[in-house]
């Protein structure tokens, strides 16, 4: 059964109904009786010491790498070819540690559990994969709510919202048919409070009613992609539309630009706030008031190295961020690479909080796919969904009828129909070519982009 084709196929108030369940149960994943208390203690933690992070950091460090050398498969196995081989060197510095691939991680999700663990009563994330190479992992509940107390606390809290307020999303779930052209282009999640409007239908025909769904629901903060937001606001901007003040826009899951933080405030009235983060929950960051990146110290250790070779460099200098989990101690994931680059910021902010600062980071900078139609399309990642055996893709938009699919396949990879059908539910009727490719080119920094378009927009 196709669940997509049977929740479009749904009258608005059934769509509602469902988009509410899921959403009951998602807040049963990420939140309990004692997220109160745990997001104090994080608000509390902002203003530790240097010192005191030190601490924490190497206690928490000590118990993930035994656990993940003595009961994880994955890494017991490793320790027992390098003691077999006479090699000593101890599993209790982390610079002893293998640097982890995500396509080993990919490959054989289970084998990162710690034993005993059974995958019955984890959440189950499948990321869709940036680059074609979606992921499978494993997060207990009080792994989640540990995790999302932060999130509220850095995020929400800093920006004065909170998960009680409304808000809206515009993200990549197919809400609404793309075929659909009139409203509603949007469902209300009532377990959440939260308006999920369609990154699919963002045009300069759609943006009265767009601006008049935020409104009808009283939504008090946006968190979006930036590429989707700023073709909202520059549309907002060109038809002239009188927009209410939101509190806050909370930029995620790409890279926000000047140009982006710009068009997006004039547009809403209100400040545009920046953040980073990965489903593997090894690394978060959030942008305080003072306009500086901060790491979450909890989630992970971060290292940077060296582009060409695994070696650790300054951390001050820009290179590959490497990460160790701190938090998920049933999946621990060991100096993950995250395939980002980045580097830190020497001294503290002055906001008065002890959290190192992000310096910069290169992450996805991919264009947005331009339809005949007029809209505006970005992250097309999730047509690479778990059940896609693809190890790395690119979507290339040649002109405004012919997109390009380059990929490398994974075995037993027979899906172009499937994933032609998953690119007509996004991009409508176009002309798709896919083209099977050893590799896709990389870039000077060792990255290429997973949507590239030809079309000037």
């Amino acid at each position: 059964m196709d669940k997509l084709k049977v929740y479009h196929s749904l009258p608005y108030p059934l769509k509602v109904l469902g988009a509410s369940l899921h959403g009951y149960n998602l807040n049963h994943w990420r939140y309990g009786p004692e997220t109160e208390r745990l997001v104090e203690e994080a608000l509390e933690r902002d203003t530790w010491s240097a010192e005191q992070w030190k601490n924490w950091q190497e206690e928490r460090l000590a118990f993930i790498l035994h656990l993940a050398a003595t009961r994880v498969p994955y890494y017991r196995d490793h320790w027992q070819k390098r003691r077999a081989a006479g090699d000593t060197a101890s599993w209790e510095v982390l610079s002893n540690w293998p640097i982890l691939k995500k396509y080993i991680l990919r490959e054989n999700p289970k084998a990162f559990l710690v034993e005993d663990n059974a995958a019955q009563g984890f959440y189950i994330e499948h990321t869709s994969g940036t680059s074609g190479t979606p992921l499978t992992l494993y997060q207990s509940r009080s792994t989640l709510h540990h995790w999302y107390a932060i999130y509220e606390a850095r995020i929400r809290r800093w920006n004065h919202v909170s998960r009680n307020d409304r808000w809206a999303i515009i993200g990549g779930q197919m809400v609404t048919p793309f075929n659909q052209t009139k409203p509603p282009f949007w469902v209300w999640n009532q377990a959440f409070r939260q308006l999920y409007l369609s990154s699919y239908h963002i045009s300069d025909v759609n943006t009265e009613s767009y601006i008049s769904a935020l409104q009808t629901y009283q939504v008090r903060y946006i968190l979006s992609y930036p590429s989707s937001l700023t073709a909202l606001a520059e549309s907002v901007i060109r038809k002239n539309i009188k927009v209410p003040p939101l509190q806050v826009a909370i930029s995620n899951a790409e890279p926000l630009f000047d140009y982006q933080r710009a068009a997006i405030s004039e547009a809403f009235h209100c400040p545009v706030n920046n953040t980073y983060g990965m489903s593997e929950l090894v690394c978060g960051a959030s942008e305080c008031e003072h306009g500086s990146l901060h790491l979450w110290p909890e989630a992970g250790i971060i290292e940077v190295m060296d582009d060409e070779k695994d070696e650790k460099i300054s951390q001050y200098v820009i290179g590959r961020i490497i990460a160790t989990g701190l938090l998920n101690s049933e999946m621990p994931l060991i100096r993950y690479e995250t395939g980002d680059r980045g580097s830190l910021k020497e001294g503290t902010c002055t906001c008065g909080r002890h959290l190192p600062v992000i310096n910069q980071i290169d992450g996805r900078m991919d264009d947005v796919i331009l339809t005949r139609d007029g809209r505006k399309i970005g992250r097309l990642d999730p047509i690479f969904k778990a059940d896609m055996p693809i190890q790395e893709a690119q979507i290339i938009q040649e002109d405004l009828e012919t997109v390009r699919i380059k990929y490398v396949p994974g075995s037993g990879y027979d899906h172009d129909q499937l994933l032609s059908q998953r690119l007509h539910e996004r991009l409508g009727n176009m002309n798709f070519i896919f083209e099977r490719v050893e590799s896709i080119p990389r870039g000077s920094n060792g990255k290429f982009k997973a949507v590239i378009s030809k079309v000037r927009n």
